[in-house]
């Protein structure tokens, strides 16, 4: 009887410790995430495969933990969106689609090649934002003619297709591309890159990856509540210290994300 008492407390402290350091992972990577833009499933993926969660349940679980913190960044940043809802529409006609193509054939693509590509991509991000030095520091209001619009329509799609099968960098990739293609700033296109990508994007992806697995409910609540909240402060510091910070941070996570990526894909590459 003892022995029992002893064994479920140990086993009740071991779950503790568990949720406790999925909220602060959660807390952390998605507080830098708020700031610049993406890059959450840096350390939020990684850790739940390390407590033992299989891959696809794994990323869904992070997507459905990324909507939290697409609320809190668009609760913090709601008025940035005022003027932008036209746009947001769009990111959501044409970028929603590509989520579920890209959830529906995550089972069936080689994943190592997918992190390769991400993770050349990030770096290269990394470096252009530092050479241009302007980037993403002021806002305009730029109006697409046809051949923009349909490029921008093209490229919101092939990133649904990357955010419905790989976690870590799309939101990234939507927030430079935002930047690039109506000349935003750093906090307007964050903004609107949380109300789309954060929110809707992530959880049709959580929802059509759930179909291939269970998502596991006691870890889920802590990542929710992590994301969440570290969505809501990051968003906050990045109201706070304006887009120099963010444009330092982006290029930081940006490096980190796409050095993380490249790694995998050699390990899966060598194993």
């Amino acid at each position: 009887m003892l022995y029992l008492l002893t064994t479920l407390l140990e086993n009740s402290e071991h779950y503790l410790h568990k949720n406790i350091y999925i909220f602060l992972i959660s807390f952390f990577s998605n507080t830098f995430s708020a700031i610049s833009g993406g890059g959450a499933g840096l350390l939020q993926l990684p850790a739940l495969i390390l407590f033992g969660v299989p891959y696809f349940q794994a990323l869904a679980s992070h997507k459905l933990a990324t909507v939290a913190l697409g609320l809190g960044g668009s609760l913090r940043n709601f008025k940035s969106l005022g003027n932008d809802i036209s746009i947001a529409k769009q990111m959501l006609i044409f970028g929603l689609p590509g989520v579920i193509f890209g959830s529906s054939i995550v089972e069936y693509i080689s994943e190592q090649y997918l992190y390769l590509f991400l993770g050349l991509v990030s770096i290269l991000l990394a470096f252009y934002s530092s050479l241009k030095t302007d980037l993403g520091l002021s806002s305009e209001n730029k109006k697409l003619n046809l051949a923009g619009s349909t490029k921008f329509f093209i490229s919101i799609f092939l990133i649904g297709i990357l955010n419905g099968s790989i976690s870590s960098g799309t939101g990234l990739l939507v927030t430079i591309l935002l930047i690039k293609t109506f000349k935003m700033d750093f906090i307007r296109a964050i903004s609107l890159t949380f109300f789309t990508v954060g929110i809707f994007w992530n959880f049709t992806g959580a929802f059509f990856l759930s179909k291939i697995g269970p998502i596991p409910p006691n870890l889920l609540i802590y990542l929710i509540i992590g994301s969440f909240t570290g969505g809501y402060f990051g968003a906050h510091l990045s109201k706070v210290h304006g887009n120099k910070l963010i444009k330092k941070t982006f290029t930081t996570v940006c490096i980190f994300v796409g050095v993380s990526l490249l790694i995998k894909s050699i390990n899966i590459f060598i194993n």
